[in-house]
């Protein structure tokens, strides 16, 4: 099933079939075990409605208190993507070290006030030359650390100044509407279909600048791995997304304008649409 964030209304999708309610703490709703058996049950005591899609194209995203976390170079395009922007400095040999370390990158994203939904503006950087976005799988992760559900995250990142050292990474990936989440939270009574489809397209001025796509069992480390060492020395009392790591990799000579569409489509999960404006 899908469930939709949409002002203090949340709205189930199961089977084509819409069921909306009131809210009054999205992080209660949310931030629960069994949580695909708990809206099952919210549904069945609903009526359905009629829902445009217009409403959704709009959608919050699904999200009030948690924070998003991320996790790098979880795949092999990445890490070569990586080290190819890092090379000039010096900085490449980190992001090979990375990939085959026991240990995982893990990296603070954004909290609610940097993130925006579906059909919302990300931003990039007047300080960067070279911006792509990230599509990635992200889990939703309740306070007990056991998945819950899943979106699909916009990771946006400045190239250029992450390439200039590693350790300007958090001014790369951290500013004002950095991140995206949408167009719902996928919950299931299952984890996610291994080989679900992660697909990115970049339209510019009505043309299509890039597509590409890669299935999520591409994926080096293994989603349970990642909340583990997530979860090793931190709490997340309302629950946290990860973002998992990106395999789509806009070429070198590319880099996002102004005005630009960004939309990913991750299987299972819909479409997240954005449009790219300055900060």
């Amino acid at each position: 099933m899908k469930l939709y964030k949409k002002g203090s209304q949340a709205i189930i999708n199961v089977n084509g079939k819409y069921y909306t309610f009131e809210v009054q703490h999205w992080d209660q709703l949310i931030n629960r075990d069994r949580l695909w058996h708990h809206l099952t049950g919210l549904a069945d005591s609903l009526d359905p409605v009629d829902i445009a899609q217009q409403t959704l194209e709009t959608a919050d995203p699904p999200m009030e208190s948690q924070e998003i976390w991320a996790a790098g170079v979880t795949y092999l395009k990445s890490k070569a993507a990586r080290m190819e922007e890092a090379k000039e400095s010096g900085g490449d040999l980190f992001y090979d070290k990375v990939y085959d370390a026991d240990r995982p990158e893990l990296f603070f994203k954004a909290g609610r006030q940097r993130t925006v939904g579906n059909g919302d503006f990300v931003n990039i950087r007047q300080d960067s030359t070279w911006d792509v976005p990230e599509p990635e799988l992200t889990l939703f992760i309740n306070s007990q650390g056991s998945i819950q559900g899943y979106t699909i995250g916009n990771d946006m990142s400045s190239r250029s100044i992450e390439g200039e050292n590693p350790l300007y990474l958090p001014q790369a990936k951290v500013y004002d509407r950095c991140a995206a989440l949408g167009p719902c939270l996928y919950v299931s009574d299952s984890p996610i279909d291994p080989e679900a489809q992660i697909n990115l397209q970049i339209h510019r001025k009505g043309n299509l600048m890039y597509k590409d796509s890669v299935g999520i069992d591409r994926m080096k480390r293994s989603h349970q791995e990642l909340v583990d060492y997530l979860f090793l020395e931190c709490s997340f009392p309302q629950g946290v997304f990860l973002m998992t790591g990106t395999c789509l990799v806009p070429p070198s000579e590319f880099t996002l304008q102004k005005g630009d569409e960004i939309r990913i489509s991750i299987d299972h999960i819909g479409v997240l649409i954005n449009q790219v404006a300055h900060r």
